[in-house]
């Protein structure tokens, strides 16, 4: 599974990107046994790598398997799957690190990881 697509969406959406403008950090998303590094860099995406070229200044990880990364990027995800807390709550994902710019720019955070939903091929 790749997170390439993830630059292009955010960097693509000029009112996520104001949402995020006063955010620059790195921070990794763990997919499986897969890290991925996503640099914020004024509110675009700079960097997506995996495996990541440098580990300093992580501030936060967020992590959870294959699986649920995949029902949570399901253009409709069920019920427990369509939010990092009701993820976290199931059990199904863990964030560690600091969590303070996390909180700080949420909904920013919340939307950049359910970019990859925007790349399903929707079947109505």
């Amino acid at each position: 599974m790749s997170l390439d697509v993830i630059s292009g969406i955010v960097n693509g959406n000029p009112a996520l990107v104001r949402r995020g403008r006063f955010l620059s950090l790195s921070f990794i998303i763990v997919v499986g046994n897969n890290d991925w590094l996503i640099e914020v860099t004024e509110g675009m995406i700079s960097t997506v790598a995996s495996p990541p070229k440098r580990m300093s200044n992580i501030r936060f990880t967020i992590r959870a398997s294959e699986a649920a990364w995949k029902a949570h990027w399901d253009p409709l995800p069920a019920p427990g799957y369509h939010d990092i807390f009701a993820m976290i709550k199931s059990g199904q994902m863990t964030i560690t690190g600091d969590l303070q710019p996390l909180m700080a720019n949420l909904r920013y955070v919340k939307e950049v990881l359910a970019a990859p939903r925007k790349n399903h091929d929707r079947k109505d």
